[in-house]
């Protein structure tokens, strides 16, 4: 008879990263899923390298517009920059899209916009108060509704980002 035994084997531990993800690249994917202010020595620790190794990494992202640094605070901190996601994700869509299908996208989340700006009667889905009902049935249909409706205003954004860099030339603004 074995015995169960939950603690993973060591080797299997410390190969959480592909076998030739370099130091930049571990750097890389660690800073994208840092969304508050994490100091270096803690992002060094989740990429599996040293302190100074991270620092000069973190430092380069921060001057591709990948990460923002609070290099006031001690240890220096750093969190990834939604904005440039944001834009790459944008930058996708304009690849993939044409200018008519884009707008044609952002005409039907607008219609989804006032669908769900008539059901809650406002323009502001964080103008919803969605506790103020007994049934956890409807508490739950409200909370996915609203969510849904954030995510919408969230698609209109990004299209629209889409659309600007595809009428430019892949450039927000127009040269």
């Amino acid at each position: 008879m074995t015995e169960f035994n939950p603690a993973p084997e060591s080797d299997a531990a410390q190969r959480r990263w592909q076998e030739g993800t370099d130091t930049f690249g571990r750097v890389y994917d660690v800073s994208l899923g840092v969304t508050s202010p994490t100091a270096y020595t803690e992002i060094a620790e989740l990429a599996d390298c040293s302190p100074n190794a991270a620092k000069k990494h973190l430092e380069r992202l921060t001057e591709m517009g990948i990460v923002r640094a609070d290099r006031d605070s001690r240890p220096a901190q750093y969190e990834r920059n939604d904005g440039y996601l944001e834009w790459q994700e944008a930058s996708q869509i304009a690849d993939e899209l044409s200018i008519d299908e884009i707008i044609d996208r952002v005409a039907a989340l607008e219609k989804q916009l006032t669908e769900y700006e008539e059901q809650f009667g406002t323009t502001d889905p964080t103008a919803v108060s969605i506790v103020e009902h007994d049934d956890h049935e409807m508490v739950h249909e409200q909370m996915t509704a609203v969510s849904e409706w954030q995510g919408i205003i969230r698609e209109i954004r990004l299209y629209e980002l889409a659309r600007q860099l595809s009428q430019n030339d892949g450039h927000l603004i127009p040269a």
